[in-house]
């Protein structure tokens, strides 16, 4: 029986919070000291308690039934923090934070000491059972007819429109297996129409980081900061958006860093800073090139680290000591030279150093350049490869990170290996154990196959756009969201018309999400809801910010009528056609049992998919190397680990005598080769202090060997310590291995399937062992880029935003031209920014509009704000406003205004406006309206209750910032523009 509060009768209707969450009633003793927890050892529980209640525990564990302790990691952000879970005779009744766990101290936020609520029944409002919207209203109905009528829909457009009708949303909350699963879900449907979170989180990041030295990736750790002398935060407000990674900045401070913030709001972060600087949203370039002059200027730049490791710097300072002048950096981002000099001569004279970002630097139409800018300092400066320096990248969800690998991507196979390069395919179908030629047929063409699919953050066009103006047969037709929060992507209010015209949507999730209010809202049929098992009820493997690998162990079974995600693709899969591909059956073969799961239904195995699919497949990023078994040894036994080196000191796994010594907790990727070379993960990228045994490698020769001449490979005496080579060389395959005379210490088998081969698509792991045991890296030897020369500004430029609130800024640094097919789609910028400076947009909303987080929610805020611990503690949605901006308009602190932006309601033309509370607060300068974005639920003033399922909207709900947000996407990888438009306020 699950664990509830004792209650009679009913509560009477109250006002939101209290009409929502069960006020406790009495309970007697016995029951006290069971749930309390005191009878299990829970002496910090018993400290709290009132003297004449400590003694007295009497109720017997013979009769509270059999204890255990689950091992599981936090599902919000990406921190990678470990929870203890306490189930009793199946029921989840307590949760402690592992103290041990090296990356999360001990410690919790909110949001992850009240994880627990996910696993109780008592007036949930998660998403119980399968639900169709008929006539209106949403309707109870069985799997067999959901599956039965969903898969017929989709074969029947399919028919009808092709595959590429379909787009599917996949999750960052999935784990490694369901994401890579999932990737290949809707690669055997026939489309690569598919994308998930990061697209609008960090697409930028991993494009921007990519193309400067070989990974999209955080290069340290959060505990490397520790070692660190300065940390700039530009784009982070790591204490609302990742507290607990707040534990090492603190120690870090403690020990003598010098933390910097850059940002348009004073945060809770700035507040920990000992610089404090204000910047004007979507700036970033001009700022980071403005503290780049004067360290050029004063010669602090590592002249030696760039003369061996990177190239075109020299050109990059040409243009920034020409073009950002001090005066030029104050007038683009209002910040006085003295301010970015003593940034400058902070970073220059405390070094190593990590410049940290999050969605503030990615989320803007120039984002790619905001993100190479970043890099382009910490390159300058000698930062990056060395430890306590580089560029610590903070990702958003527990999981974002590994589905960026190994998920569901529209232009990348899992591991990266891109769509639109043939071996791709013939590689995954072969670790797939899937006929090449059957996938094939499954897409509408190989030019299809090989073309990268639309993003997430466009699906909106794919269903409205002209037919004739899209790069593919038809306009989406169906939507699947597999676990995304729809209020969590820009335009709204356009979204509502593009569900208008979709013939079906389809809604996986735990919770029933913004997207089923927002369907019922505008339809009265055409969707359905399948009710996923949370991560707490099921296993798997999921991967932190640091590249740092954790298992789950299943808490509980799925709650009401919920499935874990994995089986839904299986049971789905069955009805479309292809099954037995999607487990690897083939020829007599089959890659991943079936194992039995709720009900003694049949699902993938989740360890199958790591090992065989995961770490057979992912060559090029290392996720080969770390198999169930060691990183389960590494959850058993964190206390083995150093906190500041995240290495283990020494020690054996109880369970399987696996010897811990030397590895890295969490085997952070690249962990090269495959588990049995016990390669012990890479806690700091392209360092070249270290053996690549050791977890050491140089930057990736990804970009040639020369470019007009100019060497791209690492000078001289640049080498992983102990190689063999002592100078720059290319990536490894047959031919070099052979060149070198090392091909003989291949065995026949590793010969066999290396032969034609690289160390990125040799399945046996060879030419990586071998050369890996001469001290080399397996993707080479070469320089970073400082000038991306295959992108359309080869050095980062600062760009206006598309709604800027200044034209002579607009004239001096105008965007990019539109372009006509970009990601399957036609792109406006300048059309669209010239229109907005014509209509003097910038005077009707004379203010710039940003988003960002609350440390009481995470993402779209569906399932946090669905949590009464949480909601209690947010119960609001709101907007920031200055003393001097809310005077001028008559605005006092706690009044509902309207929050007004040049975006459009398409029925009838009118501006889009939001209505939240004001909070008056300096935290914003007079210019900056800040607006949180985990809200929904609200539309335009109007509560969404009647059109969510009943009993599964969010206790509290707010208006989505979203739906007010503007047209406005990244050049290179389409990522939204959230963090700067225009608005106005008016009082309510």
């Amino acid at each position: 029986m699950l664990l509830t509060r004792k209650a009679t009768g009913q509560a009477a209707p109250q006002q939101r919070l209290s009409r929502t969450i069960p006020i406790a009633k009495t309970i007697d003793r016995r029951t006290f000291l069971k749930r309390s927890g005191v009878t299990v050892g829970a002496g910090a529980v018993a400290s709290q308690l009132p003297f004449n209640m400590i003694g007295e525990a009497e109720a017997k564990n013979e009769e509270t039934g059999k204890f255990e302790v689950r091992r599981t990691v936090c599902t919000h952000c990406s921190v990678g923090c470990a929870v203890d879970a306490v189930v009793q005779n199946g029921v989840w009744v307590r949760q402690e934070p592992v103290f041990d766990s090296p990356l999360s101290l001990g410690a919790h936020c909110a949001k992850g000491a009240s994880v627990r609520e996910h696993g109780i029944t008592h007036d949930s409002h998660r998403l119980k059972y399968p639900m169709k919207l008929e006539g209106g209203k949403w309707k109870r109905m069985s799997w067999d007819q959901a599956y039965d009528e969903i898969s017929k829909k989709m074969l029947e457009i399919r028919k009808q429109s092709g595959p590429d009708s379909l787009f599917l949303v996949g999750s960052s909350k999935h784990n490694n297996e369901q994401a890579e699963l999932l990737c290949k879900w809707v690669r055997l449907w026939g489309s690569n129409n598919t994308d998930h979170q990061a697209r609008i989180c960090h697409s930028t990041t991993v494009a921007g980081l990519g193309q400067t030295w070989g990974y999209g990736a955080m290069t340290g750790s959060y505990n490397d900061e520790q070692n660190s002398k300065s940390l700039m935060f530009l784009g982070s407000n790591a204490a609302e958006a990742h507290p607990v990674s707040m534990l090492h900045t603190l120690h870090a401070r403690e020990n003598g860093c010098k933390v910097i913030v850059v940002d348009p709001r004073f945060t809770r972060t700035a507040a920990k800073a000992d610089m404090y600087v204000r910047h004007r949203s979507g700036s970033d370039v001009a700022f980071l090139f403005g503290v780049l002059h004067h360290i050029f200027k004063n010669g602090w730049e590592d002249k030696k680290y760039l003369h061996d490791r990177v190239y075109g710097m020299d050109e990059v300072k040409k243009e920034v000591m020409a073009k950002w002048t001090p005066a030029n950096v104050a007038e683009a981002t209002g910040v006085p030279e003295e301010q970015v000099f003593a940034v400058a001569k902070t970073l220059a004279e405390n070094r190593p150093g990590f410049i940290i970002w999050a969605m503030g630097q990615t989320q803007h139409t120039n984002a790619n350049g905001i993100v190479r800018a970043s890099n382009i300092l910490m390159l300058a400066l000698g930062n990056v490869g060395r430890s306590g320096g580089g560029c610590n990248v903070y990702r958003g969800h527990d999981n974002v990170q590994g589905a960026t690998d190994v998920g569901p991507n529209p232009d990348t196979l899992p591991g990266y290996y891109p769509v639109a390069v043939p071996g791709s395919w013939t590689h995954w179908a072969k670790v797939w154990n899937v006929d090449i030629e059957w996938l094939k047929k499954q897409y509408a063409s190989e030019a299809m196959m090989a073309k990268p699919g639309m993003t997430v953050s466009r699906w909106i066009d794919g269903v409205l756009e002209k037919n004739e103006a899209i790069d593919q047969d038809s306009n989406l037709r169906m939507m699947i969201f597999w676990g995304h929060a729809p209020n969590s992507q820009s335009r709204g209010s356009e979204m509502l018309e593009a569900m208008k015209k979709l013939d079906l949507m389809v809604v996986i999730d735990p919770y029933p999400s913004a997207s089923a209010a927002m369907f019922a809202k505008v339809r009265k049929d055409g969707a359905y809801l399948l009710p996923a098992a949370t991560q707490f009820e099921t296993e798997g493997s999921v991967t932190a910010s640091n590249r740092s690998i954790q298992w789950r162990e299943r808490v509980i079974e799925p709650l009401f009528e919920s499935r874990t995600d994995h089986m839904i693709m299986y049971q789905l899969a069955q009805k479309l056609g292809f099954a037995d591909q999607f487990i690897g059956k083939k020829d007599g073969k089959q890659l991943l049992r079936l194992v039995k799961g709720k009900g003694g239904m049949d699902e993938p195995s989740m360890e199958d998919t790591l090992r065989n699919e995961i770490n057979g497949g992912c060559w090029t990023i290392g996720y080969t190397g770390q198999s169930p078994e060691r990183i389960q040894a590494h959850m058993r036994n964190m206390h083995v680990f150093d906190v500041k080196t995240t290495r283990a000191r020494g020690g054996k796994d109880a369970k399987t005598g696996y010897d811990l010594t030397g590895d890295y907790y969490g085997l952070p990727w690249p962990c090269y080769g495959n588990a049995k070379i016990k390669h012990p993960g890479t806690p700091i990228l392209y360092d070249t202090h270290k053996h690549p045994m050791d977890g050491g490698h140089a930057f990736r020769a990804l970009f040639g060997v020369e470019k007009d001449g100019v060497n791209l490979l690492a000078e001289d005496g640049v080498a992983n310590k102990g190689s063999d080579i002592t100078t720059g060389y290319p990536q490894f395959d047959h031919v070099l291995l052979k060149k070198l005379g090392w091909w003989d210490e291949l065995s026949d088998e590793e010969k066999a399937a290396a032969e034609g081969k690289t160390w990125a698509n040799d399945l046996s792991g060879g030419i990586q062992r071998v050369a890996m045991k001469h001290g080399c890296t397996p993707f080479g030897n070469a320089k970073a880029r400082a000038v991306v020369w295959n992108w359309p500004d080869a050095i980062p430029q600062h760009r206006e935003p598309l709604f800027s609130p200044n034209p002579a800024l607009v004239e001096k640094y105008p965007t990019h031209d539109d372009v006509k097919v970009l990601w399957r789609l036609p792109t406006l910028f300048k059309s669209l920014q010239q229109q907005a400076v014509k209509e003097e947009v910038h005077k009707k909303f004379p203010l710039i509009l940003t988003s960002g987080r609350l440390v009481e929610y995470e993402g779209g805020g569906e399932e946090t704000r669905s949590n009464p611990w949480l909601a209690e503690l947010q119960q609001d949605g709101f907007c920031e406003i200055n003393p001097k901006t809310a005077a001028d308009r008559g605005i006092r602190n706690g009044e509902y205004v309207w929050v007004s932006t040049p975006g459009k309601n398409p029925v009838d033309g009118s501006n889009v406006r939001l209505k939240v509370k004001a909070k008056v607060t300096e935290g914003v300068g007079p210019d900056t309206i800040f607006i949180p974005f985990h809200f929904s639920g609200w539309w335009q003033g109007e509560d969404m209750l009647p059109y969510y399922p009943e009993g599964a909207a969010p206790i509290v709900r707010g208006e989505a910032v979203n739906t007010a947000t503007t047209y406005g996407y990244d050049r290179i990888t389409l990522m939204q523009e959230t963090k700067t438009t225009l608005c106005q306020v008016a009082k309510a």
